[in-house]
């Protein structure tokens, strides 16, 4: 382990009853129609344990870098934390989710907001009502059967959902990758039309949360191949992350994107971590049920301290591959990491990925734990949140030292 200072110190934990939907509460009080997400006999001075986990869209991570493939991670992380706060690159896995009220589903650019202090997180609803924009260059077929999704989601799942719209133009999604395809990337030609109809949904049809079916072109055959592998980048994630930025920055409300995509030949050679991506005509489902409960999005600090609003404050440890630290979810905290000892950075040795930007080339002077496995990593939460010194815990432990 690496790590500045002698040890770590966590607030003690409070004995929590998990509800339905959320985050922390103060004695069963309300808002907004919701339930507490914690009720807890308590101090004022204890606290959940919050861990962030953040693996970068269109990087090539070798955990995290496919439909799905970082699910296990979270829930892994869920078992030793009281709240795991992530991103649809994580949590989506096409036809594939993970239900648990611990896991907390945040698209990316709120997320980054979030880190750094400007927004918080309202989670104290029991559900969000979710519209839906598609793309109105799909072709019929594929616009029934994500019709059909939405369908069965109310039938089956029982979601709120609401209506659905069509763009009044093509999107126009152009995919782009950078030198050696080392990440993904691409560029929207009608980005108004996106927020013409989402802005309906939101202002006129009261919806919380917004799902867009975007159509996309074909993909470049070596990077798909690659992908499907098990090699390669997303050629389409940097795109997608381009679509929910746009939409979640503008509007304030959670948003996550499914590419409209046909289906591929089936292949023997596709590798487990691609197969998420091989069951059906549709990525929809997952996003569904992830924006079903994702927090609201509060952009300004009005609400009295017993509302359960989650903060950056509250979140204990940050949770990286080795090599991407360039993203904003550390870049908010940069800050905070310099002044508060309760705060721990993470990073992950086996996650590699096609980018390589340490803590170091950021200038990062804050805790600091490296884990070779996300295995090491939940044990490194268990040990920062009971308050364990991480040194403690090996074989030689360095004196404590005299300071004249």
């Amino acid at each position: 382990f690496l790590g500045r200072g002698a040890g770590f110190v966590v607030p003690g934990m409070m004995n929590v009853g998990q509800m339905d939907g959320g985050c922390r509460g103060g004695q069963g009080r309300k808002r907004r129609g919701g339930g507490p997400a914690w009720v807890a006999s308590r101090r004022d001075w204890d606290h959940p344990y919050v861990t962030s986990l953040v693996v970068p869209t269109g990087i090539g991570a070798s955990m995290g870098g496919y439909a799905g493939d970082a699910i296990p991670v979270a829930r892994l992380l869920g078992e030793v934390a009281d709240l795991v706060l992530t991103h649809p690159n994580v949590l989506n896995g096409a036809q594939l989710y993970w239900q648990s009220p611990k896991l907390l589903y945040v698209e990316g650019y709120a997320l980054d907001q979030f880190m750094r202090g400007a927004w918080q997180l309202d989670c104290g609803h029991h559900g969000n009502r979710v519209g839906l924009v598609f793309d109105c260059a799909m072709d019929e077929e594929l616009m029934l059967r994500h019709v059909q999704v939405a369908h069965a989601a109310r039938a089956t799942l029982g979601l709120r959902l609401g209506p659905f719209v069509r763009t009044d133009r093509p999107v126009g999604v152009q995919l782009r990758s950078s030198a050696g395809s080392s990440a993904s990337w691409g560029t929207i030609q009608n980005p108004d039309t996106l927020l013409r109809a989402s802005r309906k949904l939101v202002n006129d049809m009261q919806c919380d949360a917004i799902a867009v079916v975007v159509n996309f072109p074909d993909e470049d055959e070596d990077m798909l191949e690659s992908y499907r592998s098990g090699q390669g980048v997303d050629p389409i994630a940097g795109a997608e992350a381009v679509i929910s930025h746009l939409l979640t920055r503008e509007l304030q409300v959670p948003c996550a994107h499914a590419p409209a995509l046909p289906p591929l030949p089936v292949s023997a050679a596709v590798n487990p971590k691609a197969c998420a991506e091989e069951l059906g005509y549709t990525f929809l489902p997952s996003v569904l049920f992830g924006l079903s409960r994702a927090p609201r999005i509060v952009t300004s600090d009005h609400s009295v301290s017993s509302d359960p609003l989650l903060r950056s404050h509250d979140v204990n440890s940050l949770v990286l591959p080795f090599g991407a630290c360039g993203g904003g979810a550390l870049l908010g905290s940069m800050h905070r990491a310099a002044s508060d000892n309760d705060f721990l950075l993470i990073l992950v040795e086996e996650n590699s990925s096609r980018i390589n930007v340490s803590a170091s080339d950021l200038g990062y002077n804050g805790n600091l734990a490296v884990a070779k496995t996300y295995l090491e990593a939940a044990g490194i939460v268990t040990a920062h949140r009971a308050g364990i010194a991480l040194e403690s815990l090996k074989p030689t432990v360095p004196a404590v030292t005299e300071v004249r």
